[in-house]
């Protein structure tokens, strides 16, 4: 007979539930946002600053929300964060202008942080031993959400759309209505978990950039934050040069493009649910996030050096099952440090260093390709190298913690 102790809660599954309607949501825009920005007339550099707009409309509201969420209970900021989704996608469906729809990508920014506080909801509902399995669960889940929102953001725009409407903001509209579904979910089958310890108070320190710099001053979390962000800014870097090297050295289609994606989604997926937690009862959690950041490093060097389409997708496949594993790694690494009553606050402001990194990782890959497409793949390898061998040091702020 199974552990009892080992098996998860069925909150756990309600909130990943949310987390994967959430994740459909969001990813079903991330296809049309660049051809949408251009339908208002928008430069292809206006066109990245909606995603820079919402990474750093993110960077400043996650935070806060995860504060308030220690404060008054998690159920209500997670209806109000997707509620600004829902509100958000429902306005840039219907923009008339561009700034409405950068308006739009900030609301839907500010109140993004729906993901740290289903974060919190695991931490809340969960003993230490599940936590690296659940987060694992949680991570893939979410993953998984990435490969269903392409397709159903093509059948968003090949249906006739409602009046008012454009085929490309069909996919905002069906977002919209995806995100509905969740809060409904939330409202309804999920119970709060957080035994709320404070009086509610906002006060002008919530609002302060100022905490979550000096939050790398942290002895237990300030080195673990400094990780997501380097990171996310490397990862990121690839992300916007893989798409140029793949359609114009590799010279693949769109379409093979998009069938990349989905496999990357599916292998990250399997190896979350499958990988994580029998490596994580055999070895050191922070020694398996060193690992799989170097080996995300080297496999960011080997793609330019072989540049052929049979070798990128051997290198990638491998790529698609190690880069599953940094993030959740380093959730329960933060988690575990972490008391009750900061778990929302300290998830917060690590989902806000991922924002920044977001923000700015696209625009320093951008200036990159202009000097070749591999480039950015050669200084983001020797960068992620680097980040591997400053997560070591994560042992050492664990040891003196706990001393």
């Amino acid at each position: 007979m199974a552990d009892r102790s080992q098996r998860l809660p069925w909150r756990f599954w309600i909130i990943t539930l949310v987390a994967f309607i959430n994740a459909v949501s969001f990813t079903i825009i991330i296809p049309v946002l660049y051809p949408y920005a251009k339908q208002f007339g928008l430069s292809d550099f206006q066109a990245s600053l909606l995603t820079t707009a919402y990474a750093a409309s993110q960077f400043i509201g996650t935070p806060i929300l995860g504060r308030l969420s220690d404060r008054v209970g998690r159920k209500p900021l997670l209806i109000l964060s997707l509620l600004g989704t829902v509100l958000a996608n429902l306005m840039a469906s219907l923009a008339p202008f561009a700034w409405f729809l950068f308006l739009a990508r900030v609301l839907d920014g500010v109140t993004g942080g729906n993901n740290s506080i289903a974060q919190a909801i695991i931490s809340d509902i969960t003993n230490p031993e599940q936590r690296t399995r659940a987060f694992g669960i949680f991570g893939a889940t979410f993953r998984l959400g990435f490969v269903a929102g392409p397709p159903l953001s093509y059948l968003a725009q090949v249906v006739p759309p409602l009046p008012g409407i454009s085929s490309l903001g069909m996919s905002f509209m069906v977002s919209a209505a995806i995100a509905l579904i969740a809060t409904i979910l939330c409202a309804v089958c999920l119970p709060e978990t957080h035994q709320v310890c404070e009086q509610f108070e906002l006060t002008w320190s919530d609002f302060k950039l100022g905490r979550i710099v000096r939050s790398l001053q942290n002895p237990r979390f300030g080195r673990t934050f400094l990780v997501t962000f380097l990171s996310g800014f490397t990862f990121t870097i690839f992300t916007f040069a893989f798409q140029p090297f793949f359609l114009n050295i590799l010279g693949q289609t769109p379409g093979r493009l998009a069938l990349i994606f989905a496999v990357f989604g599916i292998i990250g997926f399997m190896t979350q649910v499958f990988g994580l937690e029998p490596l994580r009862q055999r070895f050191n959690v922070v020694n398996i996030l060193a690992f799989m950041l170097a080996a995300r490093g080297i496999c960011f060097l080997l793609i330019p050096t072989f540049p052929t389409i049979q070798a990128f997708v051997v290198i990638t496949v491998v790529f698609a099952a190690v880069n599953s594993f940094p993030l959740p790694l380093i959730e329960s690494i933060l988690s575990l440090r972490s008391g009750p009553q900061e778990q929302g606050e300290v998830l917060g402001t690590n989902a806000s260093f991922l924002s920044l990194s977001n923000a700015i990782g696209p625009a320093v890959a951008g200036a990159l390709v202009s000097f070749g497409y591999g480039i950015p793949f050669w200084i983001t390898g020797v960068l992620t190298i680097g980040v591997a061998w400053f997560a070591l040091s994560l042992r050492e702020s664990a040891s003196a913690h706990s001393t």
